[in-house]
């Protein structure tokens, strides 16, 4: 059985506070990136996690390394400050995000190529059939 970590990391990004979640799964990295809007209590987060984590559309993953941790408490509490000075998100995650972003742009285009054509279409017949209606001398 293989071991899934997830990790939220919530920062204040201009004029939004911002979540990234990261899960980790067989090696791969996937992400999602949630807008909170006003700094958000602990209380709201746990509540968002347990109601709308599933609901999450991640990014495709991205091979990454695990490291297996040592949990000693002090490097823990470094480490959580580090982050903290460290405004921003792992260029692995940003990678991901990017991914994701790129996925749903080309998955736009698509959709809005459709409508296009099929709006071009439907004027066409629209055309044609005006046009037929004249020719039958009505």
């Amino acid at each position: 059985m293989d071991k899934v970590s997830g990790k939220l990391t919530v920062f204040f990004e201009e004029p939004f506070w911002v979540g990234v979640f990261e899960r980790i799964s067989e090696g791969r990295l996937s992400v999602c990136k949630v807008t909170f809007g006003a700094e958000p209590k602990d209380y709201e987060i746990y509540d968002f996690v347990l109601k709308k984590y599933y609901h999450l559309r991640f990014s495709p993953a991205v091979a990454t390394d695990v490291k297996e941790a040592g949990r000693n408490p002090k490097r823990v509490q470094r480490e959580v400050r580090k982050q903290v000075q460290n405004t921003g998100i792992g260029t692995k995650s940003q990678q991901a995000l990017k991914l994701q972003q790129e996925q749903m742009k080309t998955e736009r285009r698509i959709l809005s190529r459709e409508r296009r054509e099929a709006e071009k279409e439907r004027r066409f017949e629209l055309k044609q059939q005006k046009r037929k209606e004249k020719h039958r001398g009505r």
